[in-house]
């Protein structure tokens, strides 16, 4: 056999792949993509940050992140994403801190300061609410977590040339401040996101001329979005049961915080109609669920209602003595829950589904499945014992003692609501007496959906120690642990007030959600009492509350001082002995249940754990780089080693991209199945039939190619491959790393013992004349 000793030298492709012709400038269109897609997915951190600071320091870190990724790329790419890192801890270490050596450089002071400053984070943000004032400490936060991020991002969409799994990452960025903040986010949020991913997937070289169609893509997903979003407009408090199989927790708990959507409601930029009542002779609370558990450092928190009765027929009810019956007609305008709202003590309910039931103990009417029902009738039983009647109520308690529970509750909470009550005789007077402790003449504390932050350990004992601001939710739960703590059941009930009367009846919207306290009497049942400070008139107040404060004349419980801060008792000591941390998701009421007050320390170790995943995931395509870089080297010095290296390096691009080469082939077949397989025509197939003569001429005949002839083939060929489409698994775990041993247990097939046929070894040796690598000695003797 023969083969020319010189052949003409392809024109050389570019290495990472690119199609001929590519302007060089293009390559830098990746790394602009992954930073510019990071910034435009975490637009929607304004609607938890204020100002427009955090977007400087995220700009700032972003741009860190892709410059320095960029210049380690041509370096070495495995240096990219340690680069990135060592790059963020110096940018922290010079804006933050004031210990640097030579200003960037970070010691045990710095890292010292550092972490004081992201403790620092968590507190402000578990004391306050969305959107947080931009410190030091919260601009250091913004600048790692985009900085982290970025990182994440940059090694998937360039370092592995992998955009559409850097979907993932961009996910994080945009769920934060989607998760944290209880109000919609504003639309260009949305489409900044949105437009985010489409930079990422569109921005690469090769791709330019699909854009105006990827762009029409993006396009119409924003619009159906958007619309989507539009069209999903009811209201509920957001809770989830743990059915069957479901995803909820364990404990059978619902799995979003009533309190959360409370304040969402609240704090709505637009009040939006829920319902329209008539009939309603008296303005009554509408309750749609009951919380009866309290957890010290996380708040009250709902759990799956007991099995209940259907509504189809007689209610029991849950309350006896004097009360007013009647029954009253409800509009549904807007509300799509679990819960189905209803007033005082309902005796029957009329509605078009069959799936609601009625739990007389929690007085929640539910069903196992979010449902907006067009409206229903509800006849029911409106208590209207006196003052005097509660008083003298006494016998056993016939409730779930779950309802006195204080288990793990701060001893100076007991203490406080003892003091307060010290003087009242009757179980029914200490609720006066706590009630009127917030409401009363002379109260220090006051209504406001901003709460004051604390400075202790625990949240329930700052706002009655310290803060004394809160809306409803921080006043539910405090008198409700208080009464608990001085023997008298109590639960915590969200709802809406009663709303604005008018022609057509009495109007409720999502300004008129609210938190009360339900405590309960022998013989009477569960009783309403309202310790929110509201100026609006919206606080409805029953006649037997009223009557207690004329015959006390409204000076022994209202005009007392404020309890004293305790100090006798100390805090109790957590398992360890140290104090728990306060609630989080910005909720300073024991009310928070979103989570524990360090919500921020799994946020950032996810986002590190993420950026080590995306390391590892990077491994594989690293490994496959360097393969090709020493390969290319090999085959452009010529030589040889030279044919066996380039050959090697077409074989494993093939199996890269879907196509391996059975051992048993020879050059010319294995040459012949990658051009019809990979379906390559023109010059790439002109360039792989010359290659595979060159490496005849090198194995059998001795010709050894020159310097700079077979590199340029090999890249042709490869970017001609390529271009044919990859999968995300050829890309983030190229088969051709595979090691020989896997690939024969996985196939049970065998194999030579030498240069692996897809180049895993990176041998530069032949070991036998198949088209997986070259010839053995005695065949090219």
């Amino acid at each position: 056999m023969t083969a020319p000793t010189t052949l003409p030298p392809s024109a050389a492709a570019p290495a990472s792949g690119s199609p001929p012709g590519t302007p060089r400038w293009s390559t830098v269109l990746a790394p602009i993509a992954s930073g510019l897609a990071v910034l435009l997915a975490g637009a929607a951190t304004g609607a938890v940050v204020a100002g427009s600071a955090w977007l400087w320091h995220a700009a700032v870190a972003v741009a860190i992140v892709v410059v320095t990724g960029a210049l380690l790329l041509r370096l070495r790419p495995w240096l990219a994403a340690p680069g990135q890192l060592a790059a963020l801890l110096l940018l922290v270490t010079g804006w933050f801190t004031s210990s640097g050596m030579a200003v960037v450089l970070p010691g045990p002071q710095a890292l010292a300061e550092l972490a004081t400053l992201l403790g620092g984070a968590g507190t402000q943000i578990d004391t306050g609410l969305p959107p947080v004032a931009a410190t030091p400490e919260i601009l250091l936060l913004v600048t790692l977590g985009f900085g982290t991020l970025a990182i994440a991002v940059f090694g998937l969409a360039v370092t592995v040339a992998a955009p559409a799994a850097a979907g993932v990452p961009l996910l994080v960025v945009f769920a934060v401040p989607t998760a944290l903040q209880s109000e919609l986010l504003p639309w260009w949020s949305v489409v900044a996101a949105a437009a985010g991913y489409g930079v990422l997937l569109l921005l690469r070289p090769g791709r330019l001329r699909q854009a105006p169609g990827g762009i029409a893509v993006v396009a119409v997903a924003v619009a159906g979005a958007l619309l989507a979003g539009v069209a999903a407009g009811a209201v509920g408090t957001a809770g989830r049961f743990d059915a069957a199989g479901g995803a909820g927790g364990a404990d059978g708990s619902i799995g979003l915080n009533p309190f959360t959507s409370l304040r969402g409601q609240l704090t709505r930029d637009e009040p939006r109609d829920l319902f329209r009542v008539q009939g309603l002779e008296r303005a009554t609370y509408l309750r749609a669920l009951t919380l009866q558990t309290y957890v010290p450092q996380e708040g009250w928190q709902a759990g799956r209602p007991a099995p209940g009765v259907p509504l189809t027929g007689p209610l029991p009810p849950s309350t006896s003595g004097p009360a007013a019956e009647q029954s009253v007609q409800v509009e549904n305008l807007g509300f799509r829950d679990y819960w189905l709202p209803v007033f005082g003590d309902p005796t029957a309910i009329g509605v078009g589904s069959e799936s609601w039931a009625y739990d007389a103990a929690g007085g929640i009417a539910y069903s196992e499945r979010p449902r907006e029902e067009d409206g229903w009738t509800q006849a029911m039983r409106l208590p209207e014992p006196s003052a005097e009647q509660l008083r003298g109520a006494s016998g056993p308690v016939t409730v779930d003692r779950a309802y006195l529970d204080t288990a793990g509750v701060d001893p100076r909470v007991a203490q406080i609501a003892q003091q307060v009550s010290a003087d009242a005789a009757t179980p029914f007077d200490r609720a006066m007496a706590i009630e009127n402790h917030f409401t009363g003449p002379g109260s220090p504390f006051t209504y406001s959906l901003a709460t004051a932050p604390g400075g202790g350990g625990d949240a329930l004992v700052d706002f009655l120690t310290r803060g004394r601001t809160g809306y409803c939710e921080q006043y539910a739960s405090a008198m409700a642990v208080m009464l608990r703590a001085v023997d008298v059941p109590a639960r915590v009930a969200v709802g809406f007030t009663a709303g604005d009367e008018g022609d057509s009846g009495r109007t409720i919207t999502t300004e008129d959600a609210h938190a009360w306290v339900e405590a309960w009497f022998p013989g009477y049942g569960w009783m309403t009492f309202d310790p929110t400070p509201l100026a609006d008139g919206r606080t409805i107040e029953p006649g037997y509350t009223q009557q207690a404060r004329e015959q006390d004349g409204g000076t022994p419980a209202q005009e007392q001082p404020p309890a004293p801060e305790p100090s006798a008792a100390p805090p109790p000591p957590a398992g360890d002995g140290a104090q728990e941390p306060p609630p989080a998701d910005g909720q300073d009421g024991p009310g928070d249940t979103a989570g524990s007050s360090s919500w921020w320390l799994p946020i950032l170790a996810g986002a590190l754990l993420l950026a080590g995943l995306v390391l590892v995931a990077l491994v594989p395509g690293w490994w496959r780089r360097r393969q090709y870089a020493h390969r290319a080297g090999l085959a452009r010095a010529g030589g040889p080693a030279a044919a066996t290296a380039a050959w090697d390096e077409v074989l494993a691009a093939s199996r890269d991209h879907g196509v391996p080469v059975p051992p048993g082939d020879t050059v010319r077949a294995a040459a012949a199945r990658i051009i019809e397989r990979h379906d390559l025509a023109g010059r790439p197939a002109e360039a792989l039939q010359e290659l595979a003569e060159r490496v005849e001429a090198s194995w059998y005949g001795g010709l050894l190619p020159a310097p700079d002839t077979l590199d340029g083939l090999v890249d042709e060929i490869r970017t001609a491959i390529a271009a044919g489409g990859s999968s995300l698994r050829a890309k983030v775990l190229p088969p051709s790393v595979v090691p020989e041993s896997v690939r024969r247990h996985r196939t049970g097939s065998g194999g030579s013992a030498g240069s692996d046929a897809s180049g895993a070894s990176g041998a530069e040796e032949p070991a036998e004349a198949v088209g997986g690598t070259g010839p053995t000695d005695a065949e090219r003797r």
